[in-house]
């Protein structure tokens, strides 16, 4: 890291835009609403920022430094944590590690997220040392390098899926399954017993990934039905992994509980049927709903939303009931249904894949070929920021 002439104020814009652009870019990764060259923009002008920052040297790590004292956030996080990988500067990485701790959670994962755009070569100094020592922390850390890069620690993987520790031992679970290592297919079947519940839905997706869903389904029907926070991507994966005319007759039923109508709502364009539309605009007439309706429809159809009026912020245009929004983009019922009646959802309309669709179709080839890699649907493609 060296010392050069800068501008302060310039300096600090770069830090500040670079923590607000990976959060949005977090936000929508894997979201309905943008596609790979929309995402693909918003890297454009987030690596401008990291490089401005790296380009300043010294200055650029003191002024992400001081952007974390006033803003203690996971954008923050990776901002140090990517200038201190990428310079491979081990003192560094301390620090960035050391300030993610007072995060928790969020700061392995916003730590995971500078790996993941740091390469590998520069990474390397770092991995095994953290694969090796009894930290926890750092040990979650090693694992994210290894799925975000895809590399294969080989037999070491048994030792980490079997770790004391569950949030080392959920990560090393779903690595062996996106790298269909069927060795570890005891440790896998393991973690499905485990003690938290992100260990037993990572277990059930690697299970899946490994062609055992069967033996993951009782787990994921578990946690659908006990675990709120974890239940629509639970439901997800069993859709994802059941024949259409079971998993259809299984989401009807939960359908019918009430404390899993919204999430169940949201997931039925998974099924891929667009009978379902004018059930789906009745439940848009309900505030309770209209979110999780608004999801399904966006499952069905591969079309950019944003370019049409059917999702409005106006209680006025919602109708009754609506009064109370707070400024979420709702789908308006009448004006999906004109559009359905009009030409059922294919008329004018440019073809658009969104993140959401990209990981879900990745998934979905994914479990149906046990033997085919896992895509990465987070590749985006390169446009200037002015584009």
């Amino acid at each position: 890291m060296h010392s050069i002439a800068t501008i302060a104020a310039i300096v600090d814009q770069h830090a500040e835009d670079a923590a607000f652009l990976w959060l949005r870019r977090r936000l929508e990764i894997d979201g309905p609403i943008l596609d790979e060259t929309d995402i693909g923009r918003i890297d454009q002008r987030l690596e401008a920022n990291l490089e401005g920052l790296m380009a300043a040297g010294k200055a650029g790590w003191e002024a992400a430094q001081a952007r974390f004292a006033d803003y203690a956030e996971p954008g923050e996080i990776f901002v140090l944590g990517t200038l201190a990988m990428r310079w491979s500067d081990a003192k560094l990485v301390t620090s960035a590690i050391d300030a993610g701790a007072s995060l928790g959670d969020a700061g392995i994962s916003s730590l995971s997220a500078a790996i993941a755009r740091t390469p590998g070569e520069n990474l390397r100094p770092f991995v095994a040392q953290w694969l090796d020592t009894r930290d926890a922390r750092l040990r979650c850390l090693g694992l994210s390098a290894l799925w975000h890069h895809r590399v294969d620690p080989g037999q070491r993987l048994h030792d980490l899926a079997s770790h004391s520790n569950a949030n080392v031992r959920w990560r090393a679970v779903r690595l062996a399954g996106v790298l269909r290592r069927r060795d570890l297919l005891p440790e896998v079947l393991a973690g499905l017993d485990g003690e938290t519940t992100k260990e037993r839905l990572a277990a059930a997706f690697a299970a899946c990934l490994l062609g055992e869903a069967r033996s993951a389904h009782s787990v994921i029907d578990k946690i659908v039905l006990t675990e709120t926070d974890h239940a629509r991507a639970a439901i997800e994966l069993r859709l994802l992994t059941t024949p259409p005319k079971a998993g259809k007759a299984w989401l009807q039923s939960r359908l019918g509980q009430p404390v899993l109508r919204i999430a169940a709502t949201a997931s039925i364009g998974l099924l891929g049927d667009q009978a379902v539309v004018p059930w789906l605009i009745e439940k848009m007439r309900e505030p309770e709903l209209a979110s999780a309706a608004g999801a399904a429809l966006r499952d069905l159809f591969e079309v950019d939303f944003g370019d049409t009026d059917l999702f409005v912020a106006d209680p006025a245009v919602l109708g009754e009931g609506f009064a109370q929004l707070d400024d979420s983009s709702l789908p308006a019922a009448d004006r999906v249904e004109a559009w359905w009646d009009e030409g059922r959802g294919g008329r004018n309309h440019r073809l658009f894949r969104s993140m959401r669709r990209l990981r879900v179709d990745a998934l979905r080839a994914a479990i149906a070929t046990p033997e085919a890699p896992l895509a990465d649907w987070r590749r985006t493609r390169k446009f200037p920021a002015w584009m």
